[in-house]
């Protein structure tokens, strides 16, 4: 491939902004060229980032992309384009397909399914059962991203609530476990409770009553407890309320932080309040809550007791959206514009971008120990997006790649656009025109499996 340099732009990278030039050579990056410094690269392809923003590739490790079994949602290659339409350039991705990812042999065949279609680079979780502790523990730490508890309300098997079985989980996984935490108990008292009042077409207002803050609670503390009996290391996924900050320390991600939790974009950007307007678009699993525990969640992340900024993408077709509440699948479409989400925070003085970096960027690469990604670095691949800060960027029908079609954010204008992306020094997005519709993916690079220094 040919030498790329990318010239004059801002970048963020380890709690700095810096203007500089990067060299990006045989997928990697060759050299960060500071002002001043004399450097020559003959036959480059030079890319102006004048007046932009140049990120490491966002790392999001919570997304749905359906494959197999669930193609007509979507699939890895839509949902891999989306991702890196919005500066995603790998991903993790969960198991609860059809088949469920819970034997070895099907984690394989996931991951050599994205070799061949997915435009990022990816990893795959395998799922946890009541019956399949021996698969987990033949995990290979260097080669898996982790395995998925679902201790609370999942499809088919996957809920895990045997005791004997957490137990051995949570002192026997070579990796890192990833926990949904809802308590199933309290979510099915809820629910009685309201279908005996409204039957089965409950208001989707009382979402949030029925998958309570309680519910939510009861589970993750539970999690925390086990991690801290067997010294596990434990990931918990998509806080949503306020009350469950007060588990999780509030310093920096490092080597000897062993229990981490993660924010996702929609506990963020919406509460309760916008239910009576998008409906069932915006139930999510656990669900959104109310304005108090949205900006209590972003206090969170400011204080460092939240690690990592995801999506949870969880793309369902509109007809499915369309059902009444009981039979509404759960989850949306959010990886082409999760970044954009988090600038326009940056935009309303919210949070700094060395902030937005770090929760997107260096914290998944630290904290699931991700091999030379997540920052920009010499010798690291070249997995990069830069920004246009001030080229807004309006979500319309034509514009989300999303194979449903459909975005919550439909109509609502970013401030900030995404120029360029870069997936291991290749260029697989380009909207250098600043216009949604002409912009282009390159479909002909894969992104590759994720190594991870375990």
């Amino acid at each position: 491939m040919k030498d790329i340099l990318i010239k004059d732009g801002q970048i963020v990278n380890e709690g700095k902004i810096f203007t500089a030039d990067l060299h990006i050579r045989n997928e990697k990056i060759e050299k960060i060229i500071l002002p001043g410094e004399k450097y020559a690269c003959p036959g480059c392809e030079v890319i102006s980032a004048r007046g932009k923003w140049i990120f490491p590739g966002v790392i999001d490790d919570q997304v749905h992309f359906r494959e197999p079994g669930l193609t007509h949602k979507a699939d890895i290659e839509s949902e891999s384009a989306a991702a890196v339409a919005g500066g995603v350039t790998s991903f993790m991705e969960m198991p609860n397909t059809n088949p469920q990812t819970i034997t070895l042999d099907l984690l394989e065949q996931k991951h050599e399914l994205a070799a061949e279609k997915s435009l990022a680079n990816f990893s795959f979780y395998l799922g946890g059962t009541n019956d399949n502790l021996t698969e987990i523990k033949k995990l290979d730490p260097k080669k898996s991203c982790g395995v998925k508890v679902f201790m609370g309300a999942s499809t088919g098997n996957m809920l895990v609530d045997n005791p004997k079985t957490l137990k051995g989980i949570f002192s026997e996984s070579p990796v890192i476990i990833a926990t949904h935490c809802e308590d199933e108990g309290t979510i099915q008292k809820n629910l009685a409770f309201y279908k005996d009042k409204y039957g089965e077409d409950i208001p989707v207002s009382l979402h949030p009553e029925i998958r309570s803050e309680n519910a939510c609670y009861i589970s993750s503390s539970l999690a925390v407890q086990l991690a801290r009996k067997y010294n596990s290391r434990l990931h918990v996924l998509h806080l949503s309320t306020w009350k469950e900050l007060d588990l999780f320390d509030p310093v920096p991600f490092t080597k000897d932080k062993r229990i981490t939790a993660e924010v996702c974009v929609h506990h963020l950007w919406f509460d309760m309040s916008q239910y009576d307007r998008l409906g069932n678009q915006i139930k999510w699993n656990p669900a959104i809550k109310t304005a108090t525990d949205r900006e209590g969640l972003m206090n969170g992340l400011l204080s460092d007791r939240l690690d990592v900024v995801a999506t949870d993408h969880a793309p369902h077709t509109l007809a499915e959206k369309s059902n009444i509440y009981i039979k509404v699948p759960s989850g949306g479409p959010l990886v082409q514009h999760s970044l954009l989400i988090m600038l326009e925070f940056y935009h309303q003085n919210t949070i700094p971008l060395e902030k937005i970096v770090q929760k997107m960027c260096h914290a998944p690469a630290d904290l699931f120990d991700v091999d030379r990604r997540g920052y920009i670095r010499k010798g690291y691949w070249a997995d990069l997006v830069i920004v246009d800060p001030d080229s807004p960027w309006t979500v319309t029908k034509e514009n989300i790649r999303y194979k449903c079609g459909w975005s919550p954010l439909l109509n609502q204008t970013f401030q900030s656009s995404v120029a360029y992306t870069f997936v291991n020094g290749h260029l697989v997005y380009d909207n250098a025109t600043g216009d949604a519709i002409q912009s282009k993916i390159n479909p002909e690079t894969k992104g590759v499996r994720l190594q991870f220094n375990r």
